[in-house]
């Protein structure tokens, strides 16, 4: 019997209990849709009505209604790729800061991150539309969402580079000192390079939660996917089918993000494995 790094290979006997779970669970979850569509079917959910103008391209209303969502998705995508650049340069900011603040003004750092952090993201975004107007910036709505998912997500982000930093060898900051490097270069030549590449997984992470999170625009009335979908509910009275095409939407754009987070990961392994190739090489030889 092999045995791996972290836990015995199964036997034969675990082996036949593991397919024999994973036969029950198929079979209770075969049931379960099978019941789902049977319910849908007896409430008339799977009729042509609901279904065509999302799916037949021949209905009369099928390219009005993607015309529709399509606006709303890419609302939906400039917001979020705003949000999420504004949201890396302000977080990355922050972690400097919070690293190389001398500790009689590092709390109020401290204190804005803290803040931000336990604040939920549709407070943050309600809370932009609201107080921003009464300070006298008034703004599209749009320009709100971003600045409420940039609060929330930019302190999130900060706390990641920061640990990024924080994970770094003391040598490497160290040795930057001893060949005369101020704090600025070797914060920007040195230790955010390297924190970025160790941390870029999570970093992409995050920011398929901002994807998810610009559909809290609705509730600003901004006219992102949910919201032109609530329009299509309202006037065709679909809400199942209109919801779960819009749910399908998201799963396959946060996906691809998740996908782009998986290759970047094994990018930068291999990187590594053919960085450190030469050098073990080279301890063999000797």
């Amino acid at each position: 019997m092999t045995n791996s790094v972290l836990y015995e290979a199964p036997g034969p006997a675990a082996k036949r209990r593991a397919l024999v779970l994973s036969a029950v669970v198929g079979a209770v979850l075969l049931a379960l849709l099978t019941w789902v569509l049977i319910t849908l079917g007896a409430n008339d959910q799977l009729t042509a009505e609901k279904w065509g103008p999302l799916i037949d391209p021949t209905d009369a209303t099928f390219t009005a209604l993607w015309s529709l969502l399509g606006a709303g998705l890419g609302n939906t995508l400039l917001a979020a790729a705003l949000a999420m650049a504004f949201s890396l340069v302000v977080g990355t900011l922050l972690a400097v800061s919070r690293v190389t603040a001398a500790p009689w003004y590092r709390w109020i750092v401290v204190g804005l991150v803290e803040l931000l952090r336990g604040v939920p993201v549709v407070i943050a975004v309600f809370f932009a539309s609201r107080v921003l107007p009464s300070l006298g910036l008034d703004m599209p709505v749009f320009w709100y969402l971003v600045i409420g998912l940039t609060a929330y997500n930019s302190v999130i982000i900060a706390e990641i580079v920061r640990a990024g930093i924080l994970s770094l060898p003391r040598g490497q900051g160290e040795a930057a000192y001893a060949i005369g490097l101020r704090r600025s270069q070797v914060l920007r030549t040195v230790l955010l390079p390297q924190a970025f590449r160790a941390m870029l997984p999570a970093l992409i992470s995050q920011l398929v939660v901002v994807v998810k999170d610009t559909s809290l625009g609705f509730i600003i009335s901004y006219a992102d996917t949910v919201r032109q979908g609530q329009i299509i509910i309202q006037n065709l009275n679909n809400p199942i089918q209109t919801y779960l095409i819009i749910g399908v939407i998201f799963i396959l754009i946060n996906y691809a993000l998740s996908r782009v987070a998986v290759f970047t990961e094994r990018r930068l392994s291999q990187g590594r494995k053919t960085a450190n190739a030469p050098v073990a090489a080279a301890d063999a030889g000797e």
